[in-house]
């Protein structure tokens, strides 16, 4: 076993928040999908919309993040948060799991977080997330709605945060019990 958890999701259900408190409950390295495509998007000047429309006709955006997220699953010991994290983890993923919110929850979350105004913001989140699911498909091949790859699928609207880290704290104790045969 790798101890690499996976931890999937559309913008705005909470993620990197999930991710960050399970990762130090558990001793796990953080990798963030969303981290590095907001870091490679400020480099360049630019919003994660206007990124986003950049990637789109530049292959090479999408496949440089999720290079990083497979090199990374292979090294094991992580927590990986991302969209595409439980493809792109592939066989190194030991649990994936998948956070779920409805759009106007996860757009008032996005908008809190980065001090916007709820309709850009929930523009820009369904523009965006448009293109990412064009790219995954056209890319990967990657059917987002395709739930089947997912071990435990979590809707993050109805618990706080600390329900839902208490609620998957849970569950990633038991599996990684199990799987060292301690049950």
């Amino acid at each position: 076993m790798k101890r690499v958890i996976t931890i999937g999701g559309l913008h705005g259900t909470g993620k990197s928040s999930v991710a960050d408190r399970i990762a130090k409950e558990f001793g796990l390295r953080r990798i963030s999908a969303g981290e590095i495509f907001r870091t490679l998007a400020a480099e360049r000047g630019m919003t994660l919309e206007e990124f986003s429309r950049v990637a789109e006709g530049d292959a090479a955006i999408d496949r440089l993040l999720d290079d990083t997220l497979v090199a990374e699953a292979a090294k094991g010991n992580a927590v990986i948060d991302g969209q595409l994290a439980a493809w792109m983890a592939r066989e190194n993923a030991d649990l994936n799991i998948l956070l779920t919110a409805p759009l106007d929850v996860r757009v008032a979350r996005i908008a809190q977080r980065d001090g916007r105004d709820f309709e850009d913001a929930k523009r820009e989140t369904v523009t965006r997330e448009g293109s990412e699911r064009a790219r995954y498909r056209e890319y990967y091949g990657v059917d987002i709605t395709d739930l089947s790859v997912y071990d435990i699928i979590l809707n993050t609207a109805k618990y706080t945060l600390n329900d839902v880290v208490t609620i998957l704290r849970l569950a990633v104790q038991t599996f990684f019990a199990q799987a060292q045969g301690h049950t």
